[in-house]
């Protein structure tokens, strides 16, 4: 069996890592083994990252939503005011009741004041 040389593929793949790392400090963007080594953390890093910004977001939506309640005089706690929405059965969920306690907070009163 002839000897297959391996050159143009590993130098393939090698270029695919170090481009991949480009950016990264000290030797993690030059030494093969490093690199992979910092790709395959940084992978990680990535996928726990998605899930954490969903987790971030729906807390600065409640701390948007406990201010604006803060500032309306007569307004439930938030979790009162939670718990009226689903009782009077409106479908809005907090993302949006965020952006108008934020951006409009004439028409998220109105809703408080639906709730109650």
């Amino acid at each position: 069996m002839p000897r297959v040389s391996t050159g143009p593929y590993r130098r393939r793949k090698h270029k695919k890592v170090l481009k991949a790392t480009k950016g990264f400090r000290m030797s993690y963007n030059r030494l093969i083994k490093r690199a992979k080594e910092a790709l395959l953390h940084a992978g990680e890093y990535a996928y726990a990252g998605r899930k954490q910004k969903k987790r971030q977001f729906r807390t600065l939506w409640i701390k948007r939503i406990n201010g604006g309640l803060a500032s309306i005089e007569d307004a439930p706690s938030y979790s009162q005011f939670i718990g009226n929405l689903s009782k009077k059965n409106i479908k809005l969920n907090r993302k949006i009741l965020a952006l108008l306690a934020v951006k409009q907070p004439s028409v998220f009163s109105q809703i408080v004041k639906q709730t109650k």
